[in-house]
């Protein structure tokens, strides 16, 4: 889900952290996301473990979408003052989301212990890319909205409409109550403030040191406000979706933005030697995002079926899907090019052009 390059007068170092941030986060995004779907093979594991493992997945899908807003913007960004180029982008960007909605819905009948969250990833990418166009404070206004009135919205749809999707055969007005209010997991109301925020970022060119430490600065705090919370009022957890959730993500989200950002900016050589080292295997299995998803399903559907279930311990198993998995993705990046997955969605969306065989003229060219 990578955007194309915008050339900008912006400084050098700004523009190449303005990049390198969403191409990075998401590889952290599919990292985090396979280590939190290996979690129900080691069951048993250390209590600091599990607590890294618990942050890891609640970080994933937020961050992810993020890094989806920041390439809708900047696409729209290439597109200029184009009319017709916006259009055509935000059509391309429906029919995408169309697509992982689709996509979401096949991998589930996979029969993985995998939540799937395509189908919620999908409606944001077709919600919001047209939201990127308007103008920064009407957007601010739009991403503050929906942050108020999202989880007063999940609690009141799952009170009215609940029985729809918890009874009874499932119909389509059920799964998009899923998607938008109900799921225990994901929602559309909770993701798509940070595709609106991933975008906010790129456009009021967000980036560098500065930002990077304005950024930890609210994360700390933001984090930390559910655990004293819930020691003050003896709560034992925060509902998905909550306030309190929000803002725990918020901490996981903002500080992983934060830390890449100042990685992203080296003052001198070697550090930046170092990082590049380390950003680059991230950066290609984020280039191969959606790619990695569904293999990953496919490997998991596939220990299922085979007796590695979900509640065991098996180490081996873990490895597969922490190290195996990207290992695959970062020797495709490298002998191959382009994810499987991202190239049919591209050509399905009109945004790539399968390449002709050389020496064979197209069908209806003139003769």
């Amino acid at each position: 889900m990578s955007g194309s390059a915008v050339v900008s007068p912006v400084a050098p170092r700004l523009q190449r952290d303005r990049y390198i941030v969403p191409d990075v986060a998401r590889g952290v995004a599919i990292m985090a996301m396979l280590v939190a779907h290996a979690g129900p093979l080691m069951v048993g594991q250390p209590w600091a473990t599990a607590f890294l493992q618990g942050q890891l997945n609640d970080l994933a899908s937020p961050l992810f979408a993020t890094t989806m807003g920041a390439a809708a913007a900047i696409v729209l960004a290439k597109a200029g003052a184009d009319v017709s180029a916006r259009r055509t982008v935000i059509v391309q960007n429906v029919i995408r989301g169309v697509i992982l909605v689709l996509l979401g819905l096949f991998l589930s009948t996979w029969g993985s212990w995998i939540a799937i969250v395509l189908s919620f990833l999908g409606l944001v990418l077709a919600i919001g890319t047209p939201l990127v166009l308007l103008g920064t404070r009407a957007l601010i206004a739009v991403l503050t909205l929906v942050l108020v009135l999202g989880a007063p919205l999940n609690e009141l749809m799952l009170t009215a409409t609940g029985p729809l999707i918890t009874g009874g055969e499932r119909t389509p007005a059920s799964f998009l109550l899923e998607w938008f209010f109900l799921s225990p997991h994901y929602r559309v109301t909770n993701l798509l403030p940070w595709f609106l925020f991933g975008a906010l970022l790129f456009r009021i060119r967000f980036g560098g040191r500065r930002a990077g430490w304005i950024l930890l600065a609210v994360a700390v705090p933001a984090w930390w406000l559910g655990p004293l919370w819930r020691g003050v009022t003896g709560e034992e957890f925060s509902a998905s979706g909550s306030y309190l959730d929000t803002l725990h993500d918020a901490g996981l989200v903002l500080g992983t933005l934060g830390l890449i950002m100042l990685l992203a900016s080296p003052r001198r050589r070697p550090a930046a030697a170092a990082v590049h080292a380390v950003f680059l295997p991230l950066k290609a299995i984020g280039s191969l995002s959606l790619s990695l998803y569904v293999f990953q399903v496919a490997v998991v559907a596939w220990m299922s079926a085979n007796g590695i279930s979900y509640g065991i311990t098996d180490p081996v198993a873990w490895l597969v899907l922490v190290l195996g998995v990207p290992l695959v993705g970062i020797l495709w990046w490298r002998f191959v090019g382009k994810g499987p997955i991202e190239w049919l969605i591209g050509v399905l969306s009109g945004r790539y052009r399968p390449r002709r065989r050389a020496g064979i003229a197209p069908r209806n060219a003139a003769s």
